[in-house]
């Protein structure tokens, strides 16, 4: 292949090592023997891989790491770290890092790995097998991006443990798929996976949802009623949202996170949650416990194991990918047959901003599939379906009750099309609706 591969290590041993075994199979490979070399090196690029120890004499690892995506963000970065210090190494991915390898390392899985990391994007056809990573009991997540992969790089790494999880990133990037394949790696794979959406639910009903209640709790409790976290006995709980839960509740939320207990609204004993916890998020938590809206504590309980997914703009290249997935599935499910996505179809929807990121992708598709009178969809017929995404004229933004009211209008009224246009949870388009006082809008009122 004649990939070049550029490694920063400072032991000579290793640096050696490595520097044989990558030749041997078929690599360039340039060396650096600090931090202060690596960081030049990687800043002046010319490589298809940078490869570079933590721990370095001067700048670290996480140094060359900024420098080189800094300079040249399209090459990926594969960071090795020592055992028992792979918390650095999920640092580095967070900032962006590939992948990483641990000491002592094995040349097999060196050339595995950067095989893999320098493998070309290029291009899939009709007929070409999709990057699709599934796992048994999971869901299908298709796409080759190294953001893509660095995060399923830390699924998998995490899964095995009972560590809580907190997924973060925009609305719409496979937050739930995820919780879903976490779940199903997980050694609580054949429990249950329970699911709940803290921003569907009014505050006033979300402790009973959560943790049930006893018969005659109150007005209308006839019976008991299990909660979500009795529900998911022995499996996975997914908070989706949890950003959207009022502060009486975070409190009892932290307590099973802590002390693994909780009572039945109504009732006094006290019951054992044997759940894994999974969160999820699209709003910024740690200004929220700035800003006094979001418990510390549960901040810091939650943020165990983050895992953040990156939004559909910023991993253009799978979308082609991803858009025939969507496409199959559609059609399978619609009972028509499967249009094919042409090159120019394909490259109108990579260089679209999807602001509401797959889920807008897969609504545009589904109405695509649908509308389809050819058998393949190219740009004419896909251009009318997406949302204008040009910038505003300077000085005529929207204000946020005018960005209300738009979001309204096109969706006739429908509040949840219209919280995913504005990319917010259905909960905070209810207090925007309650302080711009459009309740009804634009159905009831003109």
């Amino acid at each position: 292949m004649n990939r070049h591969v550029l490694v920063v290590e400072d032991r000579p041993s290793l640096r050696k090592l490595m520097r044989r075994a990558l030749e041997q199979g078929g690599y360039r490979v340039t060396v650096a023997e600090d931090g202060h070399e690596g960081e030049r090196r990687a800043r002046a690029g010319g490589f298809d891989l940078v490869l570079t120890d933590l721990k370095l004499p001067g700048p670290s690892g996480l140094d060359v790491l900024a420098a080189s995506r800094a300079a040249h963000p399209q090459v990926p970065v594969v960071v090795v770290t020592a055992y028992g210090t792979v918390t650095m190494a999920v640092e580095a991915m967070k900032r962006g890092a590939l992948d990483f390898l641990e000491k002592p390392v094995e040349i097999d899985d060196l050339l595995a790995l950067v095989a893999s990391a320098v493998a070309p994007l290029g291009t899939v056809g009709e007929g070409s097998p999709l990057p699709v990573f599934q796992v048994p009991g999971g869901p299908a997540i298709v796409g080759r991006h190294p953001r893509l992969r660095a995060a399923l790089k830390l699924l998998r790494r995490v899964a095995p443990t009972d560590s809580t999880v907190l997924l973060t990133g925009e609305s719409g990037t496979g937050k739930e798929l995820f919780a879903q394949t976490l779940h199903a790696l997980s050694q609580r794979a054949t429990g249950p996976f329970v699911a709940v959406n803290c921003a569907a639910l009014p505050a006033s009903l979300m402790e009973n949802e959560l943790f049930g209640h006893e018969k005659g709790a109150f007005t209308g409790a006839d019976r008991r009623h299990a909660g979500r976290f009795e529900l998911a006995e022995g499996g996975t709980l997914f908070l989706d949202e949890i950003g959207e839960l009022e502060l009486g509740v975070q409190a009892k939320v932290l307590r099973v996170l802590d002390e693994g207990g909780y009572e039945r609204v109504g009732g006094g004993e006290t019951r054992r949650a044997n759940v894994r916890i999974v969160a999820a998020t699209n709003r910024p938590l740690q200004r929220m416990v700035d800003d006094g809206t979001f418990r510390a504590d549960l901040y810091f309980r939650l943020e165990v194991f983050p895992v953040d997914l990156p939004p559909l703009r910023e991993r253009a290249s799978d979308i082609p990918l991803l858009a025939r997935h969507l496409i199959e599935r559609i059609a399978h499910r619609h009972q028509r047959a499967i249009p094919h996505l042409d090159a120019e179809g394909a490259a109108l929807l990579e260089h679209h901003p999807w602001r509401g990121n797959v889920r807008e992708l897969a609504n545009v598709l589904e109405r695509a599939v649908i509308l389809a009178e050819e058998p393949r969809l190219d740009a004419a017929a896909l251009r009318p379906l997406l949302h204008p995404t040009g910038p505003p004229p300077p000085g005529t933004a929207p204000t946020p009750e005018e960005a209300v009211r738009q979001a309204l209008r096109e969706a006739d009224g429908d509040k949840p099309r219209a919280a995913e246009t504005l990319g917010i949870s259905y909960r905070t388009l209810q207090r925007r609706i309650k302080e711009f006082d459009l309740e009804g809008y634009p159905k009831y009122r003109r």
